[in-house]
């Protein structure tokens, strides 16, 4: 099942992907279905008005998540690249929801910034409420999988060791298209790739992760309490712009697509804007 956050005159609405059509659940978005503990049901009962797909407005698919949490350093073949040791534990930074842009959206390339940078990721959204959970009983707590580019502004993120100034300028961070049901990708490789102006940045596979979804999910529920709409963002490969030689950010008017096979594909235009 796929699922997705409509927006439509004064209202959005939480929808059913069938085929070419989005069917209304009844929830004023997917954050707020995944609240009901009997979401999967009622999204799959849903037979609301109904929604051409290709003429959608696509809002993030969870528009305000509870909790961002973003994971750096966490693709095996990436970080033996550059040098460094496997990391003992994962490395955690926040991220806020007025970051967030549905998934073919403009990225707001903010004036104080001149070095503003993609970063594919997957992000998994939590279903159910999560706290100690053991890794091996993790994956029941995952409502689903959605794509997501962690753009950063690598100038304010660099201004100090904390990241999360350059981690959560507004309107930057496309999310979406669609919430992914686990049976749809389970057991299939999940490769994704990030595009800039038609050309291949990043390309890896999802398993090449060093902390899996379960595995994150473990550790960050034994610090805090997972609610039903929150996301982790699982982490980049390597590919990005500040690591390039010269290094490469977003220019006004660059084309940004970040895909992830099985799962879905953002299209986002980077747009200068004031202060």
């Amino acid at each position: 099942m796929r699922l997705a956050t409509l927006r439509l005159p004064r209202r959005t609405t939480a929808a059913r992907i069938d085929d070419d059509h989005a069917v209304e659940i009844g929830a004023p978005d997917v954050g707020a279905l995944l609240t009901d503990p009997q979401w999967r049901e009622i999204a799959a009962a849903a037979d609301g008005p109904r929604h051409p797909l290709s003429t959608a407005d696509l809002a993030p698919v969870v528009p305000r998540p509870g909790k961002i949490i973003c994971v750096g350093l966490n693709y095996r073949n990436h970080i033996l690249e550059m040098g460094r040791e496997l990391p003992e534990h994962p490395t955690v930074f926040a991220k806020f929801a007025e970051a967030l842009i549905g998934p073919y959206d403009d990225i707001v390339l903010p004036a104080v910034s001149q070095a503003m940078d993609w970063e594919a990721e997957l992000a998994v959204i939590i279903g159910t409420t999560a706290r100690h959970v053991p890794a091996e009983q993790a994956p029941a707590c995952i409502a689903g999988y959605s794509v997501f580019n962690d753009v950063t502004a690598r100038d304010y993120q660099n201004r100090t060791l904390q990241w999360l100034q350059g981690k959560t300028f507004e309107a930057t961070t496309p999310f979406g298209p669609y919430l992914v049901t686990p049976d749809e990708v389970d057991g299939a490789p999940m490769t994704m790739v990030c595009e800039v102006d038609g050309e291949g940045m990043q390309q890896a596979d999802v398993g090449d992760l060093v902390f899996s979804p379960a595995e994150l999910i473990a550790y960050l529920s034994e610090i805090l309490t997972l609610q039903p709409g929150d996301v982790i963002a699982t982490g980049t490969p390597g590919g990005v712009g500040h690591a390039r030689k010269p290094p490469r950010y977003l220019a006004d008017g660059s084309k940004v697509v970040t895909r992830i096979a099985g799962v879905g594909e953002l299209v986002n235009t980077a747009r200068r804007h004031g202060r």
